[in-house]
């Protein structure tokens, strides 16, 4: 498994698991849990969750797929909006621990800007962090202006990663989001690297995989993982799923691949507004 390093030095896998939508049924329990231990017996240990998804209920499945092996998995979190005042983020993070059946988060993140002051929020972030209970902070759906606030203020620099949308059909955060990261060595995790399944149609991608005896998931994946500093997120709700995306990672995509991919979906020529699902 590739690593990247965040900027602790820390080295973590660029593939791991979403897990959006996962532990909201119950006939798919079995298979999803197998999955997450999957994930984590084939390298893919960053485990990506929050409060947000299905209440807890995928956090809660987490934590059930990881009784016994905590430290084999780098679990993130996000904390919801209207919940990231001082006090309220403390109490969401201790409640996401809770479900997780664990008493550290590796990094917790803000899942969107909103209306409460992001100064208050890195106090209850530092906070965590003296107590124990996270490892290191970050953001998600943050736009380039947005990040430039967050460094601006006191303590700001600390922050480990943004975790945005990004796929073939998504490509806006390379006008200037990717570079700006890329400059300061802050990791991007992309989620929805694969639209959901949405692109996975497109004859530009079947053409592709046919010719590497690959499935087009495993295509849109690794053209997501070519980039510097960059974790791919996908969702997979069965161990043979897990598999298959794990396989992404062994194939070469060469520059004569990827024009062809540029063709098929051009990247962003001016600055667009972050898109987010």
């Amino acid at each position: 498994m590739r690593n990247i390093q965040l900027p602790s030095g820390e080295q973590v896998p660029v593939l791991g698991l979403g897990t959006w939508h996962m532990g909201e049924h119950p006939q798919n329990r079995q298979d999803e849990l197998d999955a997450i231990r999957c994930a984590i017996d084939n390298g893919m240990k960053v485990i990506d969750t929050a409060e947000m998804y299905g209440d807890g209920a995928a956090e809660e499945l987490i934590g059930e797929a990881l009784s016994g092996r905590r430290t084999d998995a780098f679990i993130v979190s996000k904390v919801l909006p209207h919940h990231a005042t001082q006090r309220g983020t403390v109490t969401a993070c201790e409640n996401s621990l809770r479900r997780l059946g664990t008493d550290y988060l590796d990094m917790y993140l803000l899942h969107w800007p909103g209306a409460v002051p992001l100064d208050e929020t890195l106090e209850a972030f530092d906070a965590l962090l003296r107590a124990g209970k996270i490892r290191y902070w970050g953001v998600s759906n943050f736009d380039t202006p947005d990040m430039e606030a967050l460094l601006a203020l006191p303590g700001g620099n600390a922050v480990a990663t943004n975790q945005v949308l990004y796929n073939l059909t998504r490509r806006g955060i390379e006008f200037d989001l990717v570079p700006w990261c890329q400059q300061r060595k802050l990791p991007i995790m992309a989620y929805s690297p694969l639209e959901q399944g949405r692109l996975l149609g497109d004859p530009g991608l079947l053409r592709l995989a046919a010719q590497y005896s690959a499935t087009p998931a495993q295509i849109a994946l690794g053209w997501v993982l070519r980039k510097d500093l960059m974790i791919a997120l996908p969702k997979a709700g069965t161990p043979s799923h897990v598999e298959q995306l794990r396989s992404a990672l062994d194939i070469p995509l060469s520059p004569q691949d990827l024009a062809a991919l540029d063709r098929a979906f051009p990247p962003p020529k001016r600055k667009a507004p972050l898109e987010v699902i």
